[in-house]
């Protein structure tokens, strides 16, 4: 459980657990850890180099790599010196990382290995960039991040950051139109917190060890690492999904707890039919991000034998929206269709076009009122002001409440195409093709995959 009372804002999560447990490790990421300890020493040490750059407060900080241990001392870095991380999708094409950085006004952005090359290209397009660290080293004039860290003060921060202040940024899309930066803040994770602790998934100890798979440019995958940072537990990090080494990490890090999108949970069922895997330490499963077939689910349950939960919600909600617990995941129940029930202090209604709420049993919009809600998109008050309507956020999701209050997600308002748990907008691909001098028209439209 998360203990709300010792950790007001963000920035309290790590000195509390370095105080009580500095030698325990934090962060295991291919064979190398780090201890809370060290994580709260280097995290101060971000703060410090951020600062001695000049940056105001709330400046945003471009990163654009795969999942490190690296990213949470950059990330809580940042939040000591009250500054906002943008998480950029690293599967983005070159004029849509541009269009982030500089709508974001980043003046420095890490980089990872793989997109050294990415932002060579784009820099000349990127008047605000003033400052690139290499996170994994490896370019003749950049900075390593290791070396550009290494020699500030590991004192703390003085701390800074107000509740209403944004944490993170990151950025989403609808069908048309550029990218929008989501602003979340220490409120909405401190709500996101409480939805948790009373819903009854925030259940990590210290002695607990959990994997952070999903990118971390997803909100799904920086939750599961706070959120088990918060708990004092042991976070096992994955560069990127892959179902092999997942499976063989289970037993060897005796892994308790993963948040999986049901593509990955698919991938693992198969694979662990052709190979004996030994699930006994995994304790907990959560999904969520694209809807689950219920065979494959009934599946997963028999070979993991352990609790599934699904999680509902959107990048503007933190994540966090409804739940379906292990006690509804009995088929005889007749739920397992369901993304469950709304989460403490979370209010959820099905509107019809006119905003009138319909009853159970008829499809319409759901929209959504909690804590966690956004602040709102950054430098775009118009798009704001679409989606927030008398404090309610028009999700785009379409879905009806059964008389046991129970959501059912129906399809999308919107044309959103989810596969595998990324978002795929029709517009983009269609302006793509359009472009090609033999196409005269095109349209693009999602059909289910059993694979994807």
């Amino acid at each position: 459980m998360i203990e709300q009372q010792a950790i007001a804002l963000v920035d309290d999560i790590l000195p509390l657990w370095a105080s009580r447990q500095p030698q325990a490790i934090a962060l295991w990421a291919n064979g190398r850890a780090t201890t809370y300890g060290e994580l709260e020493a280097r995290a101060n040490q971000v703060a410090h180099g951020l600062k001695a750059l000049g940056l105001p407060p709330q400046s945003r900080i471009g990163f654009l790599g795969k999942n490190s241990d690296r990213y949470f001392e950059l990330f809580f870095g940042a939040v000591k010196a009250n500054m906002v991380v943008v998480g950029i999708n690293w599967r983005l094409a070159p004029p849509e990382v541009s269009f982030i950085l500089d709508d974001a006004g980043c003046e420095i952005v890490f980089v990872g290995r793989e997109f050294i090359p990415l932002i060579n290209l784009i820099w000349p397009d990127l008047p605000k960039l003033k400052h690139v660290i290499a996170m994994d080293g490896g370019h003749a004039t950049w900075p390593a991040f290791d070396d550009w860290r290494a020699p500030q003060s590991e004192a703390p921060v003085t701390q800074s950051g107000k509740a209403d202040d944004d944490v993170i940024q990151l950025y989403t899309s609808g069908t048309t139109g550029n990218p929008k930066g989501v602003q979340l803040t220490h409120a909405n994770y401190a709500d996101l917190f409480n939805q948790a602790n009373r819903a009854g998934w925030a259940h990590l100890s210290p002695d607990s060890v959990q994997l952070v798979a999903m990118p971390l440019f997803h909100v799904a995958g920086v939750n599961m690492g706070i959120i088990g940072l918060a708990q004092g537990a042991r976070s096992v990090i994955l560069a990127e999904v892959d179902v092999l080494l997942i499976l063989r990490l289970i037993p060897e890090q005796k892994i308790e707890a993963a948040f999986l999108v049901p593509a990955v949970i698919l991938f693992m069922v198969q694979a662990a039919q052709k190979m004996p895997v030994d699930f006994s330490s995994l304790k907990h499963v959560y999904y969520g991000a694209s809807p689950i077939a219920e065979e494959l689910l009934l599946q997963a349950q028999a070979l993991f034998k352990c609790s599934f939960t699904q999680l509902y919600g959107l990048t503007e909600t933190l994540g966090g929206a409804t739940f379906l617990g292990p006690d509804k995941h009995d088929p005889a129940l007749g739920k397992l269709r369901s993304c469950g029930v709304p989460q403490a202090g979370v209010q959820i209604r099905i509107v019809d076009e006119q905003g009138s709420e319909v009853p159970a049993g008829q499809v319409g919009e759901i929209v959504y009122r909690s804590g966690s809600l956004m602040k709102g998109y950054w430098n775009n008050p118009d798009a704001t002001a679409k989606a927030i309507r008398n404090g309610w956020f028009h999700t785009g999701d379409a879905g009806f409440f059964d008389v046991d209050g129970f959501l059912y997600i129906h399809d999308r308002v919107k044309d959103m195409i989810v596969s595998g748990g990324e978002n795929i907008y029709p517009a983009e691909v269609e302006n793509a093709l359009f472009g090609h001098p033999a196409i005269a028209d095109v349209a693009v439209i999602g059909v289910p995959d059993d694979k994807w």
